[in-house]
């Protein structure tokens, strides 16, 4: 847990105390857990935890695939603060199709000390398919959060990831004035390890607006199909041609020994950026589902 064992760019960030409520305090360990079961009808939710800062309302039936439950994961608070930690676990059985997402995005307030973190496990059974698809991350200026994703899969079962990374507050001109952004995703199937992404962004000078990291866009957008069963070499094509005409610029990339593709997009605005990772969710779900992605509205 990212609590116990912090990554060592974080760990003098973790010896800081904090002055509130510390770490491990009521209302600073956030959990959930979701579990998606098969059944004649469908998909159904079958069990459900959370505690603050989460909250689940039940399944929405809404997609356009009729067999797959989806869950807006919401949150009452104003966002995530300094000392906060999330573990949150889905889990989607065999043959079961699961579509996980936030309500709003995922505001990471400014710190003093210490940092936040969410650890993040994943897992879909034979068959099974899920797409966990959060809104943005917005860092306000001096945020330090640190993100852990691991994804395991069986036989046959395909997921769709997705990350939007908003470096402030841009329409108050607040632009790269976080302290650090440290995201990783390690995948693994029946075998053994797939892959493994890390997204490290420490603006030092106040900006990443430099060549070979951010160029001269804000927004950064990450989405990976996982299919280790398909043909990544034609997924990554089609996932290409669906972005290549989008405002941000995006791309396509096999990802390494056969897991699927990564889409990478970087615009000057998450809405954008979105758009751009939308349409590639959209031809995936074509390609594994035979079926369109949902709609990005949510309201």
């Amino acid at each position: 847990m990212a609590a116990d064992a912090p990554h060592p760019s974080f760990e003098g960030y973790a010896a800081e105390p904090l002055s509130q409520a510390a770490v491990g305090s009521p209302g600073k360990d956030g959990v959930l857990r979701l579990v998606f079961e098969r059944t004649d009808g469908g998909t159904a939710l079958v069990e459900d935890y959370a505690t603050v800062p989460f909250h689940v309302s039940g399944t929405l039936e809404h997609d356009p695939n009729p067999d797959v439950a989806t869950v807006f994961v919401q949150s009452p608070t104003g966002g995530v603060a300094q000392g906060d930690r999330h573990d949150i676990d889905v889990r989607v059985g065999a043959g079961a199709l699961a579509h996980v997402t936030t309500q709003s995005s995922t505001k990471v307030q400014s710190m003093r000390r210490n940092y936040a973190a969410a650890d993040t496990a994943l897992s879909v059974g034979s068959a099974g398919h899920l797409d966990y698809v959060p809104e943005p991350t917005i860092l306000h200026a001096d945020a330090r959060y640190h993100a852990d994703l691991v994804l395991t899969l069986d036989d046959g079962a395909t997921a769709v990831l997705a990350e939007i990374v908003v470096p402030g507050r841009l329409a108050r001109g607040e632009r790269f004035e976080f302290e650090r952004y440290l995201s990783r995703v390690r995948v693994e199937g029946p075998d053994g390890l797939l892959f493994e992404d890390t997204t490290d962004l420490a603006p030092t000078d106040g900006s990443l607006n430099v060549p070979g990291v951010l160029g001269d866009h804000d927004v950064y957008g990450v989405l990976f199909a996982v299919a280790p069963d398909r043909d990544a070499g034609a997924l990554s094509d089609v996932l290409h041609a669906a972005v290549a005409d989008c405002e941000a610029r995006a791309a396509a990339t096999e990802l390494p020994n056969g897991a699927g593709v990564t889409v990478r997009a970087l615009g000057d605005r998450a809405e954008t950026t979105r758009a751009a990772l939308h349409a590639a969710w959209r031809r995936t779900r074509r390609e594994v589902l035979e079926s369109p992605a949902p709609s990005g509205r949510k309201y």
